[in-house]
């Protein structure tokens, strides 16, 4: 059919149509029609109107963390803590071994790379040096105040070195605040922390692959080798499991 010639046009409207005119028994229900077309028009009206909502909660949501530079700081070291290339930071502190991977945070002891060693003040401005601690089982954790799952992992952290520090084992805290410890001394009242706690530098992230997660806990055992990584919020059982594993080791 040639769309354009409008004869033919209507020649093929008239044909397909036909059957639908009122002297073929079709008669038009306009009360049902305009009927149908009213609900359908609320139901574009109500999905359009419940998108709305949606929209200008989250938009409500975001203004406040957004519009304040102590907010907007904030909201950015929650997103990057603890899930940014979680395999990639376990990968550049044990090495690249078989295994390694996301799920499996053990290495077995013929695998295992030297810790990074460093000496930093603690609370009470005495240096505390990593590589001292040889003999022991470390769980090195590096945290921040404002980092949540941090605050979930400390009190796991406290009950450890209360728990099996008779085992031959220790915790050592490494804090990321920027303002020190302005934040960090009123946080260990706080929490009860009864293990040494010290405040990172540059220097000691560089170490460290330069710490872009946080927080990133790493099991070391009487060596001073890397046996365990934990980058990210990990559970209970996950750290229980290694650590149990690496006293263990003879």
């Amino acid at each position: 059919m040639d769309t354009n010639d409008e004869r033919e046009v209507d020649r093929v409207i008239e044909e397909r149509f036909s059957a639908f005119r009122p002297d073929a028994g079709w008669h038009p229900n306009l009360q049902r029609g305009l009927g149908l077309l009213r609900e359908r028009r609320a139901a574009k009206k109500g999905r359009r109107r419940r998108w709305t909502l949606i929209a200008t909660g989250a938009v409500a949501a975001c203004l406040p963390i957004v519009a304040f530079p102590v907010t907007r700081a904030l909201a950015e070291r929650c997103v990057s803590a603890c899930v940014q290339e979680t395999a990639a930071v376990r990968q550049l502190l044990v090495g690249r071994t078989s295994s390694v991977s996301p799920g499996n945070t053990y290495v077995k002891p013929g695998d295992r790379q030297m810790a990074p060693d460093f000496t930093l003040n603690d609370a009470s401005g005495l240096p505390v040096k990593l590589s001292e601690f040889r003999g022991k089982v470390v769980l090195l954790n590096f945290w921040a105040t404002w980092c949540a799952p941090c605050a979930q992992e400390i009190p796991w952290f406290v009950e450890f070195q209360h728990s099996d520090e008779q085992r031959g084992f220790a915790v050592l805290g490494v804090s990321m605040d920027e303002d020190g410890w302005h934040s960090v001394q009123p946080y260990i009242r706080e929490k009860r922390i009864n293990y040494p706690v010290m405040i990172g530098n540059s220097e000691v992230a560089s170490l460290f692959g330069g710490l872009h997660a946080i927080p990133l806990t790493l099991i070391i055992d009487r060596s001073g080798r890397i046996a365990a990584v934990h980058a990210g919020l990990c559970s209970r059982n996950e750290y229980e499991s290694d650590i149990n594993a690496v006293l263990n080791e003879r």
